[in-house]
């Protein structure tokens, strides 16, 4: 079977393999990078932490999760977790960049195709995603992509001693056949 991939300007998403190990351990270990984000994603990130999320004692891998891979180097990840029941219809999905890319618009890019392609391939009327209070790069990337912010969960997340306000993002269609 051919490896799932999706390419964009300048970056490609495909799953990860263990030889992006050290990849994933360099841009995964910054302090900037793991505030944003679940504390799934722990700071030091260490290469046990790396070998755990590459064996997909993590996240479950079977869902579309990516490695982002720009200049042939994993350094960031997307993925989507599909609900279960009444809520199959929809997915929540995160995503993170390496440091040394932020300010580039890489992460708009690879919502735009990640987002249309996630849509179709699992069938979803609604895809969302939360995003700390202060998180206002993470924020413009959905908002660019055509996500409307629904509403905050006001003191939804203590992170590092820190009471954190959750802001929700959806991309919404009312037909499969509708590709908005």
């Amino acid at each position: 079977m051919a490896e799932r991939q999706l390419q964009g300007e300048g970056f490609l998403l495909r799953p990860w393999r263990e030889s992006d190990l050290d990849a994933l351990v360099r841009h995964a270990d910054d302090e900037q990078v793991s505030r944003g984000v679940s504390d799934r994603f722990p700071f030091p990130y260490t290469r046990q932490d790396g070998e755990n999320f590459l064996s997909g004692r993590i996240i479950d891998l079977s869902d579309p999760v990516f490695a982002i891979e720009i200049e042939g180097e994993a350094c960031g990840g997307i993925g989507a977790h599909r609900g279960k029941g009444e809520r199959a219809h929809s997915a929540e999905f995160g995503y993170w960049l390496g440091r040394a890319h932020w300010g580039k618009s890489t992460m708009t890019r690879v919502v735009s195709v990640f987002t249309p392609w996630a849509m179709r391939e699992l069938r979803l009327y609604r895809l969302y995603a939360t995003v700390l209070g202060f998180n206002i790069g993470s924020a413009q990337v959905l908002r660019r992509n055509g996500f409307l912010e629904e509403g905050v969960q006001r003191a939804a997340v203590f992170k590092r001693g820190v009471l954190h306000d959750l802001r929700l993002f959806a991309k919404v269609r009312r037909s499969l056949d509708d590709d908005r």
